[in-house]
């Protein structure tokens, strides 16, 4: 990331707090539209909505709090800012003795009405924990993955202790299942290598285990990535205990017999280089056979498909396709933009079809003021360092991956960090482009994107394919937009990209449950998501 990105995240954290609340926001049905087939439904928010929990994605630019199963019945939405000290589900939700624990909301809708069916937390909530950094759905929507990246326990393993607090930051991943209405935990993950104690003077060292996580569709897999993992070693099942290559990072797999989870793998680059971020998104294929991870500080100087892997293009940022036969797990893509430039940050977010053959980049610090679908004169201008962002679209025939596309939005801006959020349908044919910083006025469907007055209000672009044409859809804004909101700080699609879930982690409004006053701007930073429908 480049040092104009990581001064904007600090000012963001900060901002986060202390926002003043600014103009009131229209009533809901204001800025729903049809406008290109795209229309608000719903406006929700938690059952104890309150300032700075950040409903509706994490309390950095990092996290991905809104999942949805593949029909959109169900919704998972985080709030890792959350307080309660409750353990476990439905507990009290208005205790505010644990600062940042971290919730899961689960609603659910029957005919396009909405209602919460649970509040989650998990078994050990702990000060700063941030659990529901990720959230991810089965597709029956009957299993859910709840990462909570900072939790303490050096414990390794399934279901092992979470008393312990001794490593800041080690990172856990909690499983939840569904009977009928009921949510209940099935296990506590961790690392088959958590990460260092301190000695002497020296400060203990978490591996931030659970920054990213993926579910196959059967919620039978499970990936997890852990940016912060430091070994050198490269390939699959390699030396854990070697902490030569800091935060090279890595990706660990689990699968599930029954109701028991074990380590299946433990997986790194084929390049493996200290601060290369490795983990930093993750996706898998419905069967959970193709995995995509992503290495966003990676300096490989290639622009071509599995090509040399050098130290070229500092922090270009590069995709690893793996896949699994049996229980076995090999690497068989390495992927990188053909326009890559050092600090564009390919694999800041990655997204992919349910078959595996489609994957989409994020590349949110690319700098071209270009717009639209493979745009001309983007090739050298990394040194203006306007991290506008980009998409790259690869496609995978037989065993052959090649890139299909560079999406740009359509219309730039510096600082849009387009492409920092992705989804994609289970067909591949959709893809949502999240841009929280985005500084767009407008209200609704396909406003006008020249006016810039609402400084990071965020926006979401919709672009669909045709054979291999992609065009852009929609250009889509909250109902309520305003500075600040960041919506599309988190989004989900559904299977077959027609219904479409939007958080925007620092909407204002005190509002409960749904559809509720967004004339309300009391509660800065609570959160909110937005639910779409797609024609």
């Amino acid at each position: 990331m480049k040092k104009s990105s990581v001064l904007l995240w600090l000012c963001l954290a900060v901002r986060g707090v202390v926002t003043l609340a600014l103009a009131q926001p229209r009533p809901a049905s204001s800025g729903a539209s049809d406008s290109a087939g795209v229309k608000q439904v719903a406006y929700l928010k938690a059952s104890n909505a309150e300032a700075n929990d950040h409903f509706g994605n994490g309390g950095t630019l990092e996290g991905h709090g809104v999942a949805l199963s593949g029909d959109g019945s169900t919704l998972a939405v985080s709030a890792p800012y959350e307080s309660s000290g409750a353990k476990g589900v439905n507990g009290d939700q208005n205790d505010n003795s644990v600062y940042s624990s971290g919730a899961v909301y689960i609603f659910v809708q029957r005919n396009g009405a909405w209602s919460q069916q649970a509040y989650i937390k998990p078994s050990n909530p702990g000060l700063s924990y941030r659990f529901g950094h990720m959230v991810s759905l089965s597709q029956n929507g009957n299993t859910l993955a709840v990462s909570a990246h900072f939790e303490a326990s050096a414990a390794k393993g399934i279901n092992v202790d979470q008393t312990d607090k001794s490593i800041p930051q080690a990172g856990a991943v909690y499983v939840f299942t569904r009977a009928g209405t009921t949510w209940s935990q099935q296990a506590y993950i961790k690392a088959s290598n958590t990460g260092e104690k301190g000695i002497g003077k020296q400060p203990s060292k978490g591996d931030q285990f659970g920054f990213s996580i993926s579910l196959s569709a059967d919620g039978n897999t499970l990936a997890a990535g852990a940016i912060s993992e430091d070994s050198s070693a490269k390939g699959i099942n390699g030396d854990q205990n070697d902490n030569s290559a800091v935060s090279s990072g890595a990706v660990y797999v689990y699968t599930r017999s029954g109701t028991s989870w074990s380590q299946q793998a433990y997986v790194k680059a084929s390049n493996t280089d200290a601060n290369n971020l490795f983990g930093y998104s993750v996706g898998l294929s419905a069967d959970g056979n193709t995995m995509a991870v992503s290495a966003y500080d990676e300096g490989g100087g290639s622009r071509q498909i599995n090509g040399p892997q050098d130290k070229g293009r500092r922090g270009s940022g590069a995709i690893y396709v793996f896949t699994r036969t049996g229980a076995s797990w090999a690497q068989t893509g390495y992927l990188k933009a053909s326009n890559a430039e050092p600090e564009d940050s390919l694999g800041y977010e990655i997204a992919i079809s349910q078959d595996g053959n489609t994957i989409a980049g994020g590349a949110a610090d690319e700098d071209c003021f270009a717009a639209g679908i493979n745009p001309s004169g983007c090739d050298n201008d990394y040194k203006t360092d306007t991290s506008t962002g980009a998409v790259y679209i690869f496609v995978r025939d037989g065993g052959t991956w090649t890139q299909q596309a560079f999406i740009k939005s359509s219309h730039p801006n510096k600082e849009d960090w387009f492409g920092s959020r992705l989804n994609i349908s289970g067909d591949g044919n959709t893809v949502a482009v999240g841009a929280q910083l985005e500084n767009g006025g407008s209200k609704g469907i396909n406003g006008n994107q020249a006016d810039l007055s609402a400084e990071d209000s965020g926006a979401i672009y919709l672009f669909t394919r045709n054979g291999t044409t992609w065009t852009q859809k929609a250009y889509v804004k909250a109902s309520n937009a305003e500075a600040y909101d960041e919506f599309g700080s988190a989004m989900a699609l559904s299977r077959d990209g027609k219904l479409m879930a939007v958080g925007a982690r620092s909407e204002a409004s005190a509002s409960k449950g749904i559809n509720g006053d967004m004339n309300d701007n009391s509660a800065m930073g609570a959160g909110a998501l937005y639910i779409f429908s797609i024609q």
